[in-house]
């Protein structure tokens, strides 16, 4: 059984755990439907910055995890949106995480978990997300459609994270608006981050691309603005780092 079916596994067990225990009693304040992608339409290219504290493939990766000011940090850096891992078993998230950065931080969250229920996006905007992830490696391209209609009945976004063309065309036929490639192959955890070049050329010029996983330094960043990528989702390089504003600063291609 490879990581990702695990993964999913726990999910199905935690999704079913959530429904008994229902609805979150906390209901986020109403925000402007589909900010997030809003929020990615700007003339240069956006950060999504994640607030992650492990992953199956690195390991922890803070010990010491103040999520909310991460977020803080982030926001005041100039990200355009912040990611926020709430898996607790791999990635050692929470939804706690997720509800408690919306009291503090205004720009746009991201639920950064593995979808696999309907469930799961009402939970989403009552938590606080503005935008939710959809990965078609785990939804039948049949299904894609009514989860992203359900988030739109929300105000929600959705990321449709896609890894090759098959699962491309699944993201354009079920009417993604945002598409996130995913340079990281989710069976084996290799890291390709030509994957989102490759893909970019084949999606309608009218999707909001993002590049995702294994962008590290502004010459990569680079690559990725001169091919017309609009956003670029970062979280090990910016969580390994002790001053947030400086390594955007620093992936922006800022200097002092």
């Amino acid at each position: 059984m490879s990581i990702l079916d695990r993964i999913v596994e726990s999910a199905k067990e935690r999704v079913e755990r959530d429904k008994k225990a229902g609805m979150p009693s906390f209901a986020a304040e109403k925000r402007q439907p589909f900010i997030f992608e809003k929020s990615l339409r700007g003339s240069d290219i956006s950060f999504i910055c994640e607030v992650k504290k492990a992953s199956p493939s690195k390991g922890v990766i803070a010990g010491d995890f103040p999520y909310v000011d991460i977020a803080r940090e982030y926001e005041a850096a100039g990200a355009a949106a912040v990611s926020v891992l709430t898996e607790p078993e791999f990635f050692r998230g929470s939804d706690r995480h997720l509800a408690e950065i919306r009291r503090e931080v205004g720009i746009p969250l991201l639920r950064k978990d593995f979808i696999i229920d309907m469930f799961q996006i009402e939970q989403s905007a009552r938590l606080g997300a503005d935008a939710v992830l959809l990965i078609c490696a785990i939804i039948a391209p049949e299904e894609l459609p009514d989860y992203i209609k359900e988030a739109d009945r929300f105000g929600l976004s959705c990321i449709v994270e896609v890894h090759d063309k098959i699962e491309l065309n699944a993201a354009v036929d079920a009417g993604a608006r945002v598409i996130g490639a995913n340079n990281r192959n989710l069976k084996t955890f290799e890291v390709d981050t030509g994957n989102s070049i490759r893909l970019k050329k084949l999606a309608p010029k009218e999707a909001i691309f993002v590049s995702e996983s294994g962008i590290k330094t502004a010459e990569d960043v680079d690559v990725l603005r001169k091919h017309g990528i609009d956003a670029a989702l970062i979280g090990e390089t910016l969580m390994r780092s002790s001053d947030k504003k400086a390594a955007l600063a620093a992936l922006r291609g800022e200097t002092e």
